[in-house]
């Protein structure tokens, strides 16, 4: 029976899923408000997606199963999809770069040149520069493709541009690279994966632990501020550290939270292994991943908002592909136990399996956004694309018998 791994709830809502297409709003509780019709509406000006209100039927043609082999042919179905859409438009901004992050491990995973060779176009289009001078977080996180670029061909050139901007950021006076208002550097999670993985590579390309010293330096202070040590989740920024949820409970967006485990895995990749400050990321990864596990939701995955979940109508894909990942990629490496996690990987891989369409569309991801908010069952952005093949990427990993990419973990 096609979905038998699902309790019988989950399975008759799965079933009424496979029997055709999405419209909008399905199982909406809510409309959406001006404010995010208009945040949708300008991420698909901008190419990052879109939320058709018919995306067509749903696959039928996946296996519902973490077996190396069902899990390249969902990464494939997907990535070919995005590849296809997206890359009239590939850019520089953090959107894109999550889903180069993606492109990136799944070629790995999969043995498949054509995402890695689509990567070396883009960054020679851009010749290997980032988008601004003095760049924050979210114009560094490119160079997280860059550099694995680099890493692979040792060409000096597809270095120099963003060793310059670091650099840069080194030498500035303190506080120059603050935005005005703020309280550090990376005062969004979020920045917790587009930037640390960027220095911890720098620092892999050339070994200069001055890398790995800002690196440690900024996360300390983000983390600081934002890190909540009794619920083991993160605030978006310093303006939600009070606010609640429609239940009454802390709100904590679950891409947000995404973005820190993803960002603490693939830090760790480069980070050396006499850093003092590993312990600390290993521990964050295990208090996060083990909270994430408690509140997993019957489907196997997570709404926009952790804490309430029944104010939310559907599971949010991009945060739980990047929960997904952390948490394999975190077993993978030895830090969280296999037997603990794997079901917990392995209902939300499925979970995610029952939101791709007949062509490779992955749904039901929020738009950009800082909070959580309203979207559809047919809505497709980037970086959820990114981290789904990240997840894939890891998972494949678990089987002994997949690649394991073209580097070892450090």
């Amino acid at each position: 029976m096609l979905f038998r791994r699902f309790p019988a709830t989950t399975a008759a809502l799965a079933a009424f899923f496979m029997l055709g297409a999405l419209p909008r709003g399905a199982f909406a509780q809510r409309q959406p408000t001006p404010q995010e019709l208009a945040g949708i509406a300008k991420d698909v000006a901008r190419h990052f997606g879109d939320d058709p209100d018919n995306a067509g039927p749903l696959a039928t043609d996946l296996a519902y199963s973490i077996q190396p082999d069902a899990v390249a042919k969902a990464m494939r179905k997907v990535a070919d999809w995005q590849l296809e859409r997206g890359q009239p438009y590939f850019d520089r901004t953090w959107t894109w770069s999550a889903l180069y992050a993606g492109f990136m491990a799944a070629s790995d995973s999969l043995g498949d040149p054509k995402y890695r060779d689509a990567m070396q176009a883009v960054s020679e289009k851009f010749d290997w520069k980032l988008r601004s001078h003095l760049p924050n977080a979210d114009d560094q996180s490119v160079a997280q493709t860059y550099l694995e670029l680099y890493l692979l061909k040792k060409d000096p050139a597809m270095l120099k541009p963003t060793q310059q901007e670091l650099d840069a950021i080194l030498a500035a006076p303190p506080g120059a690279t603050i935005p005005r208002g703020k309280e550090m550097t990376w005062w969004w999670c979020d920045a917790l994966f587009m930037a640390p993985p960027v220095w911890a590579r720098m620092y892999a390309a050339t070994g200069d632990r001055r890398y790995v010293d800002y690196l440690d330096r900024e996360w300390a202070k983000t983390s600081g501020l934002l890190y909540d040590s009794k619920e083991h989740l993160y605030s978006r920024d310093s303006s939600y550290l009070d606010k609640t949820e429609a239940n009454g409970k802390k709100m904590f967006w679950s891409r947000g939270n995404g973005w820190v485990m993803g960002g603490i895995v693939r830090t760790l990749e480069y980070l050396p292994k006499d850093d003092p400050a590993r312990a600390v990321y290993i521990r964050q990864l295990q208090q996060m991943a083990a909270r994430m596990k408690q509140i997993q939701g019957p489907d196997g995955l997570w709404r926009s908002g952790l804490l309430d979940p029944a104010d939310y109508d559907l599971p949010e894909i991009s945060g739980s592909a990047l929960i997904t990942f952390a948490i394999a990629g975190g077993v993978n490496d030895g830090f969280l136990d296999a037997k603990t996690y794997r079901p917990v990987i392995e209902k939300a891989w499925i979970g995610m399996l029952h939101h791709i369409y007949a062509d490779g569309r992955l749904g039901s991801m929020q738009q950009t956004g800082a909070a959580p908010a309203w979207f559809s069952a047919t809505s497709s952005y980037t970086y959820g694309v990114g981290a789904f093949l990240l997840a894939g990427s890891e998972i494949r990993k678990m089987d002994s018998r997949a690649p394991r990419g073209h580097h070892p973990r450090l």
